[in-house]
């Protein structure tokens, strides 16, 4: 679930789509318990290697600022 928020907060502060050809393909989504680790894990790097292929491709360089947070960040220790 966090790679597809990654992937809507990318694309609410720029506007573009990314396209995830491989990752719809899959058909699996963090919903579908029913899917055994393997599906899962194939589908979050496919996804991951979407978002790093567009963003590396349109030369984004997304910055992080306390500014730009919508909520803080919790640390576990």
């Amino acid at each position: 679930m966090l790679m597809i928020h990654i992937k809507k907060y990318y694309e609410s502060i720029t506007g573009d789509e990314i396209p995830t050809t491989r990752y719809s393909s899959l058909e699996i989504s963090p919903v579908h318990i029913h899917k055994n680790k393997k599906c899962h894990k194939d589908a979050i790097l496919a996804l991951g290697d979407e978002i790093v292929d567009h963003i590396k491709r349109e030369n984004v360089v997304v910055g992080y600022t306390g500014e730009t947070a919508s909520e803080k960040v919790a640390v576990e220790h």
